[in-house]
């Protein structure tokens, strides 16, 4: 039997070295004197960037004609939203319990000032009038339709029941409407996601105008919870980190994204150097597709099937880590339309998943229950994007292959 291994995107040489080793050792110990071979691609039909990374926004030129990274300062703001976007009571949770600390002098059984707050939040209407700035604000950023139910939301949160109650001082009782404000609008913007068409002024006006009617004079940016937030957000939420980063993050992304996106449109050169490495050796072939290279052998042999002429030798497909499901749902695999059945000549297929590799997925289901078709699942333990890459060292994968290969044999 003859084993050949095909990698996946961005894998170079020194990687795809050291990752064959691993894999011919452990395919040798369970085949002992079998053909173990691979097909290295990366380095032909790999990508690179070839204007130096110009193309990243944040990226520019000094004097002397190197390349560096223009980095805007820490956007404390930016990074609050983030947080509110994600939780957006979290800023009254934080406000209730720094009241519920701070020692009390108010008088026993006297209203608290917060309690006007709520009293005002119950009064407040789901559509502002058309004549309205808020109101006319809310349409023309599409969150019209959200605000009834931020506010339903807050009314119904034990979060700013909490926060008001605490609220005893007028001042204690503004900072509550800002933050009150805020989290109805982050609510709102949460809710219609991408269906928002709002700039950070616009969201801030809405807050303003809010707060208004909540009781709070002005926006508070530098409340005592909104500060604590604003620093926990610029270390814990993903923004800031991307902008720090996108220069070199998207830089370093270039051989694994562009791997993908090239061989989207020239993926046959691909194909054909496999076919032509898989004729290199006839007899019987087991062929194991890592991401982008099981993508690139279920498109060689159902294309090749398909013609008429199909590969000969493959007995085994393996693909471990693939998108070749996910991409012929969405009719972007280069020999299947949706829903066109494998063909007849297809061999055995045997899809190793891991549910937590992002970019991993299920085939049996998609392709109508073939019977030719087998998923198994990998628990590597390990999150993304680690997770691509750790089938290698399980046991498992090898175990499972050794039994498929035991079926056809």
């Amino acid at each position: 039997m003859r084993f050949m291994f095909v990698h996946g995107t961005g894998v170079r040489r020194e990687r795809h070295d050291r990752l064959f080793g691993r894999i011919s050792s452990r395919l040798s110990d369970r085949f002992p004197g079998a053909s173990i071979s691979s097909c290295f691609w990366g380095q032909d039909f790999g990508v690179s960037l070839t204007a130096g990374s110009r193309s990243i926004p944040g990226r520019g030129r000094t004097r002397a004609g190197d390349d560096e990274a223009v980095v805007a300062p820490p956007d404390r703001e930016a990074a609050l939203w983030a947080l509110l976007l994600a939780d957006p009571f979290c800023e009254l949770r934080l406000l209730a319990h720094f009241e519920d600390e701070a020692d009390s002098f108010g008088v026993p059984g006297a209203r608290p000032a917060g309690a006007d707050v709520t009293e005002r939040l119950s009064k407040l209407t789901g559509h502002p009038p058309a004549d309205d700035e808020l109101g006319a604000l809310l349409r023309s950023t599409g969150l019209d339709a959200h605000y009834p139910g931020a506010l339903r939301a807050a009314c119904d949160a034990e979060e700013v029941a909490l926060a008001a109650q605490g609220a005893e001082e007028a001042s204690a009782a503004r900072e509550v409407a800002v933050a009150l404000g805020r989290a109805v609008i982050a609510a709102a913007l949460a809710s219609a996601g991408t269906d928002a068409e709002c700039l950070g002024s616009e969201r801030d006006r809405l807050v303003d105008l809010l707060t208004a009617r909540l009781g709070g004079d002005a926006r508070m940016p530098g409340g005592r919870v909104a500060a604590v937030l604003a620093t926990l957000a610029l270390r814990v939420t993903t923004q800031p980190a991307l902008n720090l980063w996108r220069g070199p993050l998207t830089g370093k992304a270039a051989p694994f994204l562009g791997d993908i996106l090239r061989y989207q449109v020239r993926g046959e050169q691909l194909r054909e150097r496999l076919r032509r490495a898989i004729a290199d050796e006839p007899g019987p072939t087991v062929l194991i597709g890592h991401s982008l290279g099981g993508v690139a052998l279920v498109d060689l042999l159902a294309s090749s099937a398909m013609s008429g002429q199909p590969v000969v030798g493959p007995r085994l497909l393996v693909t471990v880590g693939s998108q070749a499901p996910y991409l012929y749902e969405l009719g972007a695999l280069a020999a299947l339309e949706p829903g066109q059945p494998l063909p007849g000549a297809f061999p055995r297929w045997l899809n190793v998943y891991d549910r937590q590799d992002l970019l991993s997925f299920v085939a049996r289901p998609v392709f109508n229950d073939d019977p030719r078709v087998t998923d198994h699942e990998i628990a590597s333990g390990q999150p993304f994007p680690p997770s691509h890459s750790a089938y290698w060292r399980a046991d498992g994968l090898y175990d499972r292959i050794a039994d498929a290969v035991a079926e056809i044999a």
